[in-house]
């Protein structure tokens, strides 16, 4: 899955882009209010 535009991070920030369960979030420790998610896939069941 790619990295919309959608999704901004800025790794001076502090921004992590990270994949989880085919889902592309960023995840900041200095700053725990910049997160994002892009949509993935549905989940099957």
């Amino acid at each position: 899955m790619k990295v919309g535009a959608s999704i901004k991070a800025d790794p001076s920030k502090g921004d992590k882009i990270v994949r989880r369960r085919g889902r592309v979030y960023v995840v900041n420790k200095r700053d725990p209010n910049r997160k994002q998610r892009q949509k993935g896939p549905g989940r099957k069941k």
